[in-house]
């Protein structure tokens, strides 16, 4: 048996991590513990608990414990589960657990809804993914969902300490661990407590009389890392780069960055950098996007790990650099008046040019013209933000038009 189903938790007690489910007088293990509770959705990365805390709430209630994994089950499999359940059930239930429930169709998931409706079975299934994209809306509306995080660095540390214990109890050996091994291996689990127990194995039976931290570092390369390109977790990382540099902060963007990189992702973050020059920059400092631009350029013709270097110069002048959104909200206003049926000022169109006015025929380049369609002409789209090139730009335009205004083209 692998040892992390050896030393598999008993009790909610000995879960490491999600505290904010599990500890006493948490509103999850009350529900729990009153033997009251609905099908549920457990939402969060592998080895965190899911499987484990299913198992032990089945036994807690003495119910019949029917496990499928998604990834591999049929329709066949399930219905045959379902039927079995008639004869299984007794006076406790069925507890029907799905792993990767995200895998399964939406035929698949709706052949549950009758079991779980009626009350013969009742269903607690996991997902890696957003369960509010990832599954059917009407077994998301009879279950109740709940999310599992990234089990903490101190408690994957306990995790490992009892899984030595059993190593050695098991082996009859009297190894020795040198005190930094375990917080090596728990850093480098990314959270997953299942990883971390199978490193500290590979660890164990590598070594002479004693658990070295250069052991320890071999087996816990960075390619350990939970990263996913296609699953939540990656989107989670490109969406707290954004805000990060968004939020004027360079040592959060950088660490961001420096997960999507070392988890082996170019293309994604360049192109994230790229928005964040217009999106988040914009007017407050237009050279961003030429500066982003080129140190893209040169990160996709370096490759990794050369790539590092200009997207970090990228990332942390978007960081530190002014901000305004006021052109990229200038845009989504005008979209919302967007309509085929206004029209173009005749002098604006192709062939008007008799009576358009040539600004720069006009002292200033300007002239006072209307350029909106005329059910429109007295919107406002862009309105400047306060820093110092967005104001500098309205200081400049405020004297345009209070130098000339109205009538500046009948004078020439």
């Amino acid at each position: 048996m692998p040892l992390a189903d050896s030393i598999r938790p008993k009790t909610l007690d000995d879960i490491v991590g999600q505290k904010h489910l599990l500890k006493p007088g948490a509103p999850f293990r009350r529900m729990i513990e009153s033997g009251n509770f609905p099908s549920m959705v457990f939402y969060g990365p592998s080895g965190t608990g899911t499987t484990t805390a299913a198992d032990i709430i089945a036994r807690m209630e003495g119910m019949y414990f029917c496990k499928l994994n998604a990834t591999v089950a049929s329709l066949a499999d399930v219905k045959n589960v379902l039927a079995q359940s008639e004869t299984l059930s007794g006076s406790s239930g069925v507890l029907l657990y799905i792993d990767e429930i995200q895998y399964f169709n939406k035929k698949q998931q709706q052949s549950l809804l009758e079991y779980i409706e009626d009350g013969r079975v009742t269903l607690i299934c996991s997902t890696t993914e957003n369960p509010f994209f990832a599954l059917y809306s009407a077994l998301l509306s009879r279950s109740s969902v709940f999310e599992f995080k990234n089990v903490e660095k101190s408690e994957t540390v306990r995790a490992l300490s009892r899984a030595f214990t059993l190593l050695c109890t098991e082996t009859e050996e009297t190894k020795k661990l040198e005190a930094g091994v375990p917080e090596i291996i728990a850093a480098s689990c990314g959270g997953d407590v299942r990883k971390a127990i199978n490193t500290l194995e590979n660890v164990f039976f590598s070594c002479g009389d004693t658990l070295t931290e250069e052991m320890a570092r071999e087996f816990s390369q960075r390619s350990s890392m939970r990263f996913d390109r296609d699953g939540d977790a990656h989107y989670d990382l490109l969406s707290a780069l954004q805000k990060s540099i968004r939020g004027s902060d360079p040592d959060a963007a950088v660490y961001y960055l420096a997960c999507l990189l070392e988890g082996g992702d170019l293309l994604s973050p360049c192109r994230r950098l790229l928005v964040i020059a217009s999106e988040d920059i914009g007017m407050a400092y237009p050279l961003a996007c030429v500066v982003v631009k080129s140190c893209v350029d040169s990160a996709l013709q370096l490759g990794l790990p050369e790539a590092r270097i200009p997207l970090a110069h990228a990332a942390v002048l978007l960081a530190v650099a002014p901000k305004s959104n006021s052109a990229y909200s200038a845009y989504d206003l005008a979209a919302k008046d967007v309509s085929g049926d206004l029209n173009i000022p005749p002098y604006l169109r192709t062939g008007g040019e008799s009576n358009y006015k040539y600004p720069h025929c006009y002292p200033d380049s300007y002239v006072d013209q209307q350029y909106l369609p005329d059910e429109l002409k007295n919107k406002t789209y862009y309105t400047p933000c306060d820093n110092k090139t967005e104001l500098a730009y309205r200081a400049y335009w405020d004297s345009i038009k209070q130098k000339y205004g109205k009538g500046n083209a009948d004078e020439n």
